[in-house]
This record gives structure tokens, sequence and C-alpha cells, in this order.
């Protein structure tokens, strides 16, 4: 890409970044919280407000699809370029719940502006996101001189997916023409580092699970039966106790059996990356460093797959306590797999393992929806547009060094790819430090920048590289 056309893309971004940030901070304000029936409405408001600033923005084709029982999708599409790379951009407009007394910046659906961030649900996970595209399709222009991207672009925001996309394999199924595309872009990640810039290769899958466990037939005074009383919070603290050995593996039979050895060439390339503990624990809040023995931290937090107990739930949680033995205790796990392994396989081991592990006197029931899984993606070394990207995040972050990562949580890649047909890349503008799920998140404004200026500078990169597209995916 010709300086001169970064240097303009620098400046478009540079010029309206207050505006892309007021725009969000609008958006900020309309809570489309997922999975939660009274917020039906403003997922539509979300959804509206959206498919508004992509008309503004140009596209000549933008909907709304809407699903029964559901929030509704935004598609718009930008395909004026016969010939040239047809890229498929994923993301969302929902976001996960929050308690505004839990917040200590702002209130959730209140954003604002404070050191460099602005504060609010969504800010980073993922509105800002979906900006940072709508911006830099208007700096590509800007830096052009087009009326049209000089690739044919589609945007799919759904509005389902911190509910598990329910029903985003039923959209792309009802619109096969309108989702087929030469690569998919999917922006739902974070960065490693805001001054680290590094393309993402991967993410891990997940699936969840949710172990009932019942004991006495009602709660029980512990001082009338305890003694001979089954505890089935004592049968859930043993089972959780063991779901790691002394290495911090995961003791389920077969569970690393069909995980894909990982490339020399992405070991190093991630041991290269910034790192030290001290940062990671600072950015994380994590406060300790734990996990599998044998692997580095940036390993087991991308590489390795993980068992995680999210939920515990017997007895009297709010106090004050009535003194008795709980009748039914409840864990709730999450499990995030990667490459090689399939989620319903690990389900099976789950299931095999929980069985064998529980004591006879107690009943319990083990639900696993694999209806909502996600399977682990990586992208295929040889996608000549993974080049394209680094290169243009090299022009975004004006630096000479971009670095290789992969990222920890899920998302819907593996549909996206498994119905297209076509290789997905990933491009996302958060960090750890921006508290997604949890109270205060934020996103930093100079990754808003650096990602629209990023971003406009793919789309001509990617126009430009002859060998960029494998069409062969494309029209499935």
């Amino acid at each position: 890409m010709d300086p001169a056309d970064v240097d303009r893309v620098h400046a478009h971004a540079d010029e309206h970044l207050d505006a892309l940030v007021q725009q969000l901070a609008d958006w900020v304000r309309i809570p489309g919280v997922a999975g939660v029936a009274e917020n039906q409405m403003t997922l539509q408001r979300s959804a509206n407000w959206l498919a508004g600033v992509l008309r503004a923005t140009g596209s000549p084709r933008v909907e709304l699809w809407e699903v029964e029982g559901g929030a509704p999708a935004v598609y718009a599409e930008w395909c004026g370029a016969p010939g040239a790379p047809t890229v498929l951009v994923y993301s969302h407009h929902d976001v996960r719940s929050a308690k505004p007394e839990n917040w200590g910046q702002v209130d959730p659906f209140e954003p604002a502006v404070r050191d460099g961030r602005l504060w609010g649900r969504g800010a980073s996970d993922a509105k800002g996101q979906v900006l940072c595209h709508v911006w830099g399709l208007r700096a590509h222009l800007a830096a052009t001189g087009r009326t049209a991207p000089a690739v044919n672009v589609k945007l799919l925001v759904e509005g389902e997916e911190e509910a598990q996309s329910t029903h985003l394999a039923q959209l792309l199924d009802a619109h096969p023409e309108a989702t087929a595309a030469d690569v998919v872009l999917l922006s739902d990640t974070t960065l490693w580092r805001a001054d680290a810039p590094a393309v993402c290769r991967g993410l891990r899958g997940s699936l969840n699970a949710t172990l009932q466990v019942t004991g006495p037939g009602r709660d029980a005074h512990s001082g009338a039966v305890s003694g001979p009383a089954p505890n089935p919070l004592h049968a859930v603290a043993a089972l959780v106790a063991r779901l790691h050995d002394e290495d911090g593996r995961v003791t389920l039979p077969g569970f690393y059996d069909d995980v894909e050895p990982v490339p020399e060439a992405e070991r190093a390339a991630i041991a290269d990356l910034p790192y030290s503990d001290a940062d990671w624990l600072a950015r994380s809040e994590t406060h300790r460093i734990v996990g599998e023995r044998g692997w580095t931290p940036l390993e087991r937090l991308w590489l390795r797959p993980a068992v995680e107990v999210l939920t515990i739930v017997a007895g009297d949680v709010d106090p004050p306590t009535r003194g008795a033995i709980p009748s039914v205790a409840r864990v709730d796990l999450s499990i995030r797999t990667v490459p090689g392994q399939r989620v319903h396989r690990v389900a099976e081991q789950l299931r095999a393992w929980v069985a064998e592990q529980m004591p006879g006197y107690v009943d319990w029931e083990l639900t696993v929806p694999l209806a909502t899984t996600q399977e682990a993606y990586r992208t295929p070394d040889d996608v000549p547009a993974l080049g394209v990207l680094r290169a243009a995040m090299a022009d975004g972050w004006r630096t000479d060094h971009v670095g290789s990562m992969r990222n920890a949580g899920g998302s819907p890649a593996s549909l996206l790819h498994d119905t297209t047909g076509a290789p997905v890349l990933f491009f996302g503008t958060g960090l750890v430090e921006d508290h997604w799920h949890d109270s205060d998140e934020s996103v930093l404004i100079d990754l808003l920048r650096a990602g629209t200026a990023t971003l406009a500078a793919f789309w001509s990169r990617l126009a430009d590289g002859d060998d960029a597209i494998d069409r062969r995916t494309t029209g499935r």
C-alpha cells in the first residue's frame, strides 16, 4: 500500500475519531441485553440503530433479518467491485447483562469518556469493533476517492452471540447467496496488548454443562440429621476437586487424545510476544498464575484445552443461614476445546467420567446442551489473505512488526467456515483489561483509531493483491 494512502487513512481516522466515539456512546445507551425476554424491544432498537448507520455510510443494501423467538441480525452488502474478492464480516450487537450496583465508573448504559477510554456495556464487546468496520469503510473511501469499496463487503451483525448464537445457523442456511464469500472476517476478539499488535490465528471451542445433584428429599436441619444424611454438596465438592490432577491436567479419560500438535513456528511466534508475569497479572487482575505444567501461560491460554467451574449453588446463598443440609446442589462447568477435539466427543467423555465419579448415595442429572456448543477453529497457514491482514495491521499501527496469537474465548468461527466454505480471519480491538462480561467494561480509544486504520488499509491491500483470495470457496 502506498505510504501516501496510509497517511490519508490515518488522517481520516484521526479527524473523525471523536465522531466514532460519540456514535459508539449513542449505541451503548441502547441496552440490547441478550437472552432476556423483556429486552427484545431494545435489541430491536439496537439493530435498527445500526441499520441506520450503515445506510448513512452508503451501503446500498441494508436489511434486518428477523428470527422467530430471537433477536434480529443486521445484514449490509456493498458489492460494487465485479471480479474483486468478497468478504463477509461477522460480529454482534447484543451485550451481556450488567448489575449497575457493581459498576464503579459509570452506570452500564450511561457511557462516559475517562482516561482515554469509553466506559459502558458493549463498548468493547463488540459494538466498538463493529463501528471500526463502519469507519474503516469510510476511511477507505476517503483515502482512495472511490464511491464504493475496492472489494465486495458484506456485514452480518447478529443479535444473539452472547446467547450462544442460537439462530445463526438458521440465518446462514436461509440466506446462502447473501452470505457467500471468499473469506470471512470475524470481529469479536481481543488483541494481546495495545502496543503489540498481533494477528489472531484461531480460537478455542466451548461447551457448557450443568450437573444437578439431589440428596435429601428436602432441606434438612443439620443437627437433626447430620452424619447419616447424604449431602449433595459434598458430592459436588469432591467431583470438582478431582477435575484436575496435581499437574493441572484435566482428568477426563481421553480428553487430550485428539488435541492437534501445535506447529513449532506458531509456538515460537507466541513466545516472541512481549510478556511478563507481572504485566499479565496486572492487566488481567487474576493475582496468580496456575494451570497445566509444562506449558507457558500464553500457551495455556490459547493452545491448550481447559475446564473451569463457573458456579456452585447449594443451600442458603444469602445470609442468614438456616443451618440446613441442602437437598440440591448444582455446578456449572465451562469447557474450552482446541483444534482436533470435537465437542460431542468431549461431552461423551464428561458424561462417562461423571457417571464413574458420582457416589451412589445421591441422585444426579448432567445436562450438556450440544445445540449451543462451538468448535475450535484455526486459520490455515496457506490462506493468502492472512498475510494481507498482517500487512494492514502494520499500516494501522505504523509498525514493522506484527506478531501472532490466538484467542482464549469462543465464537461461531467454525460454523461460519462450515456453512460458507470460506476460511475465517480474525480482527478485533479488545483487551483483557476491557473487562468483557464484567463490571466497568470499557474500550481504549486509541485502539478504535488503530482498528479503523487497519480495516481501511485491509480493503485496499486485499484489492491490490491478485493472489490474496482463493476463489474456489466463492458461491457455495
